[in-house]
């Protein structure tokens, strides 16, 4: 008897027992199908185990002397010894890889192991300080107190912020050769499960629509690819625009760049935000108010064909560039968002709860008129004048690069926005529930060192080609095991992770070599 792999057309392999009389193959068994190489290697050790089991059944060992039986007590006994020596069982796949991930960014520069650990657990397990707490204990035997923690964020405060936003700026500049070239800014809202107002957590206008809650406003500084550069916290109540620039001096004061471009949203720009730009002499591309142009410039606007993909070019003098573009997906949904609001107001209209109240010239409402002081109707004409503008969308910008990268490196704001995604959904960073500044300063600098964690991962996978989210990894991760032995004779500890069949996929993430270590 003898073991034979035949390769099928599909690209699978049989295994088979089979057996040679008198020059005639006969199969005696199909083992089973295997898709890849340790499938193989696995149905081979099952094929010989069927052949030692069927000679077993065919010859009986006539074990006249009890060895057979003495081998196998040896081997109980041997078993029994191993399973004694094990100290303990840890599920800490995450650990293992966010550990790499942490000091190859070069994070490890901060010594300090309680930081290390509430990173982590923001990607993965992120919940309230109590609950990290019961997690780092039930799942890495760790003896933390939640009173400990607590007094760690009361000294961390901004300890760390300088250092974190340094080392994420160096490892960034690294990936992306030495120059950064474009800079990102955002701004997001973050809430807070209270009532209490003090001198940061402020009520504002919420972007995540909890206008009740105090709140504090994140400003985000991101690169090319969504890396995290630098960012800032601010009252809830304080005007975005005049949250960038600070943020944007500092960083350029700190590490001396020169030649840069930075792209942010019409809504953070002002007319003296711009003119402080140009003053300090930066590049800029911001999303243009177009609507809110001179009458002649509207009016040119207006005239020009509307070819999809197509933008056009206005001189604003003093070195600015207004450049329109349209496209007409964006038309469609303009025209959609539009109808939708106006079907809203009709609604109200049909009802009769369209008051004078109503008009705030914010969204649709901007389509209503008031007569006298009571009635309140939907204007036509101003739903038709809207509509000329569907797909159209400006940008304004003092650099002299083509019109084709000026709408490239507006659109990549999307960047800086997953990054927010990424920090409310994966790591999240809010709700909030600490109540002192030095807390939740605390709290952001540790979600901003997670927030680079993720994206230096996601990186990382993404140029091995394994084909799985951040997420995905880490969810498989988390079944992981690593046995811990304790060496009978000399007291040493040995470890050995322990990946399973079903972690494959993963399974170079706990290699030496995946991460340029021997």
């Amino acid at each position: 008897m003898f073991i034979k792999k035949i390769h099928n057309r599909s690209g699978s392999v049989s295994v088979i027992v089979a057996e040679k009389n008198k020059g005639k193959y006969t199969k005696l068994a199909t083992i089973g199908i295997a898709r890849d190489e340790s499938e193989v290697d696995e149905l081979m050790d099952r094929g010989r185990r069927w052949i030692a089991e069927r000679q077993e059944r065919l010859h009986p060992t006539l074990d006249f002397d009890g060895r057979a039986e003495a081998a196998k007590e040896l081997e109980r006994q041997e078993v029994e010894r191993v399973v004694s020596s094990i100290e303990n069982v840890l599920l800490n796949g995450c650990e293992l890889i966010l550990d790499r991930v942490f000091d190859l960014v070069g994070f490890n520069a901060i010594d300090d192991k309680v930081f290390r650990q509430l990173v982590h657990s923001r990607l993965s397990y992120p919940a309230s300080k109590a609950a990290t707490v019961e997690y780092l204990k039930n799942n890495f035997d760790e003896d933390v107190d939640l009173s400990k923690i607590y007094r760690y964020l009361d000294k961390l405060n901004g300890r760390y912020k300088d250092m974190a936003q340094e080392i994420s700026v160096r490892h960034t500049m690294e990936m992306l050769g030495g120059h950064i070239g474009v800079v990102f800014y955002d701004v997001t809202t973050l809430y807070f499960e209270t009532d209490r107002e003090d001198d940061l957590r402020r009520t504002g206008f919420s972007k995540e629509g909890r206008h009740s809650n105090p709140q504090i406003i994140l400003g985000l500084l991101v690169s090319l690819g969504g890396y995290p550069l630098a960012y800032c916290i601010h009252e809830g109540n304080k005007y975005e625009g005049h949250t960038m620039l600070p943020v944007i001096e500092e960083f350029v004061r700190k590490y001396d760049l020169e030649d840069f471009i930075v792209v942010a949203d019409s809504g953070l720009m002002t007319a003296a935000n711009i003119a402080e730009l140009e003053q300090l002499g930066y590049k800029y591309i911001i999303g243009a108010r177009i609507k809110g142009e001179s009458d002649s410039v509207k009016k040119l606007i207006l005239s020009m064909p509307k070819i999809n993909g197509q933008m056009h070019e206005i001189d604003k003098g003093g070195g600015r560039r207004l450049l329109v573009g349209y496209t007409d997906d964006r038309a469609r949904k303009d025209s959609y968002n539009r109808n939708k609001g106006v079907r809203r107001l009709e609604r109200l209209y049909k009802r009769g709860r369209l008051t004078k109240e109503s008009i705030n010239k914010r969204g649709y409402n901007k389509f209503l008129d008031m007569s006298g002081d009571t009635t309140v109707v939907i204007n036509r004409e101003r739903i038709s004048q809207d509509s000329a503008w569907d797909g159209l969308k400006g940008y304004l910008t003092n650099t002299d690069i083509p019109t084709g990268d000026v709408f490239t490196a507006y659109h990549n704001l999307w960047n800086v926005e997953r990054a927010f995604r990424i920090a409310k959904s994966k790591i999240e960073i809010r709700p909030m529930f600490h109540f002192t500044r030095k807390r939740i300063e605390a709290h952001v600098c540790i979600c901003f060192v997670a927030l680079k964690c993720y994206k230096e991962l996601e990186r990382r996978l993404k140029a091995a080609n394994i084909g799985m989210s951040v997420d995905k990894v880490l969810n498989m991760a988390k079944t992981v095991t690593t046995i811990v032995f304790r060496l009978p004779e000399s007291g040493k500890t040995v470890t050995k992770t322990m990946p399973m069949k079903r972690h494959q996929r993963i399974a170079k993430l706990f290699t030496g070599e995946f991460w340029g270590m021997r």
